[in-house]
This record gives C-alpha cells, structure tokens and sequence, in this order.
C-alpha cells in the first residue's frame, strides 16, 4: 500500500509539474506582443542568442557536411550511385540533420546561458524587485529572449546546412573527383523547396520553440541558489535534447509518410 501511495504522489506531481509548464507556456505566449513593442530588446537578444552561437553551428556543419560526403560516397559508389551523392547529402541535412544538430548545440549553448542568467537573476531578486515595480517580468524579460530564439533557430539551421552542402561540396568535387554537374543538377532537380527546405525550417522553427521555453522556465522556476542554478542548466540541456529527439520523429511522421 506505501509503494501505491508513493507511485500515486509521484504521478500527481508529474501532472502537476506538466500543468504548472503548461500554465507558464501561456502566459509567455500573452507577453510576447507587450515584447515586440520593445523590439529593440528582441534584437539585442537575437544577437546575443544567435549570433554568438554562429561559430559553433558554422564549424559542426561544416564538420558534418565533410564526413556526410565521405560515408556517403564510399557507400553509394559500391552500388555505382555516386552521382547521386549531391543529393543523399542535400536531403539529410536540410530534412533532418540540420534542424535536429543546430537544435542540440542550441540547447547546449545558448539554451543554458539563458537558463543560468533568468536563474541568476532569480537569485538576485531582480525578477522581485521588478514585480514590485510593477512591472511584469514575462513582458521585460522573458519574452523578448523567447522571441529571440524563435527567430535564431531557423536561421541558424539554414546557415548550418548551407555550410554543410558547402563542406561536402568541397570533398565530393575537390577532393574525391566527383563530377561537379552530376552534384549540383540532380541536387536542384530533385530537392522541392516547399516539402524538403521549408519542412526543415518548420522543424527549426519548432526545436527553436521547445529550446527557448525550455531553458526560460527552468532558470525562472530554478532554486535562488549556485546548487539550484547548476542543476537547472543541466536539466535545460537534457530535458530539451529528449524533447527536439522525440518532436523530431513526429514531425518526421507527419510531413514525410506521404510520398
């Protein structure tokens, strides 16, 4: 009877937990267009967001695009599909690798350090003292670093594939000897920019979504201590790797089971 009495607060807390995100979800929602009449904040946050995770993004995909071209040539050219390797890389980086890889190292940059500030800022009673102000944290803080991750993610995601079809250009043509027309002409004539690009960007658009809620509400609802703030960073990380992994196969299920 203990371990059902266990098991049943375990299960309201959880339910609770999910109520009390969800409640917080909405509430950021009704504050972002307070945030966008001082989108002069939106734009500081875009640059802190996104631009200083430029490097890293560019780096990982350009990283990625070398070792998509040599796994893929090496397996492809054992079946004399090799002209084809433009393509395979094309498609896995702006249908699954590029949203997914820049919404991981979103996570572990940028959703982190907007975790640790809203928690420090907790701690210093910052977000106290402007509710005593009146005035809303939500609409001064939050929700213009919500907005800015929405709009990062996207961005990011393309840069990181356009470097990655950069990076394996450079392997295939430069380096292997794969004709450069064969890896250019079959990559414009069979990737359809409506059901391939854009469904990747609604996907970053998506993982920029879940990062950004993710990293705000656990530095906003984190302990006002170091311990508290330390393990709020790292559950930002993991809660939101697990949440862009799973939201990346229902997507991939519902924009790509059709032929």
């Amino acid at each position: 009877m203990t371990m059902l009495a266990a098991l049943g607060a375990r299960t309201l807390e959880v339910f609770r937990s999910f109520g009390h995100a969800a409640f917080f979800f909405f509430d950021l929602l009704r504050a972002v267009p307070a945030s966008l009449r001082r989108f002069g904040l939106v734009v500081v946050q875009i640059h802190a967001i996104g631009n200083r995770s430029l490097i890293i993004i560019l780096a990982s995909g350009l990283a990625v695009g070398f070792v998509l071209a040599l796994q893929m040539y090496y397996a492809l050219v054992t079946y004399g599909a090799a002209e084809s390797l433009g393509l395979i890389v094309n498609l896995a980086l702006v249908r699954e690798l590029g949203p997914v890889v820049t919404g991981l190292l979103f996570a572990g940059r940028a959703g982190t350090s907007l975790t640790a500030e809203i928690g420090l800022m907790k701690a210093g009673e910052q977000l106290a003292a402007m509710e005593m102000m009146a005035i809303d944290p939500k609409e001064r803080v939050l929700a213009p670093r919500f907005l800015a991750g929405m709009v990062s993610m996207p961005i990011l995601a393309i840069l990181f594939s356009a470097i990655g079809i950069l990076g394996a250009y450079v392997v295939a043509v430069l380096l292997i000897g794969v004709d450069q027309g064969n890896f250019w002409s079959i990559m414009q004539s069979r990737v359809d920019v409506w059901r391939d690009v854009g469904n990747g960007i609604v996907k970053s658009a998506v993982f920029g979504v879940i990062c950004s809620f993710v990293a705000l509400y656990q530095g906003h609802e984190t302990d006002a201590t170091p311990e508290g703030v330390a393990y709020a960073t790292t559950r930002t990380v993991v809660m939101s790797s697990l949440a862009i992994l799973g939201m990346d196969f229902i997507l991939t299920a519902l924009m790509f089971s059709t032929p």
